[in-house]
């Protein structure tokens, strides 16, 4: 399976983004979303509709990156601060909330 691998450091927490296609078999890609190295979220693209199209390898592939980039784009931008937050506490809230 191809895919993408991205770590990065986002307000001191250790996040791993990566996204693979599942084949052709599962006819989708899934991204999966580690946080501290513990599995925090996912996101799954299905492309049944694709299979045996002409284009369908260079779609999927289209479909992946932008998948993988979207994720990364909206964690810089702090649009998944609510999964990426320690004990699932948004930053900046202390113990009572």
């Amino acid at each position: 399976m191809f895919g993408f691998n991205t770590k990065l450091d986002y307000k001191g927490v250790s996040v791993h983004v990566q996204t693979q296609d599942m084949g052709p078999s599962a006819q989708y890609i899934e991204s999966l979303i580690y946080v501290a190295g513990k599995l925090a979220s996912s996101r799954k693209s299905f492309y049944t509709h694709l299979l045996g199209t002409p284009q369908s390898k260079t779609v999927i592939q289209r479909i992946m990156e932008e998948q993988h980039g979207t994720i990364i784009r909206e964690i810089s931008e702090g649009k998944l601060d609510h999964i990426l937050a320690p004990n699932g506490k948004p930053s900046g809230q202390g113990p009572e909330g």
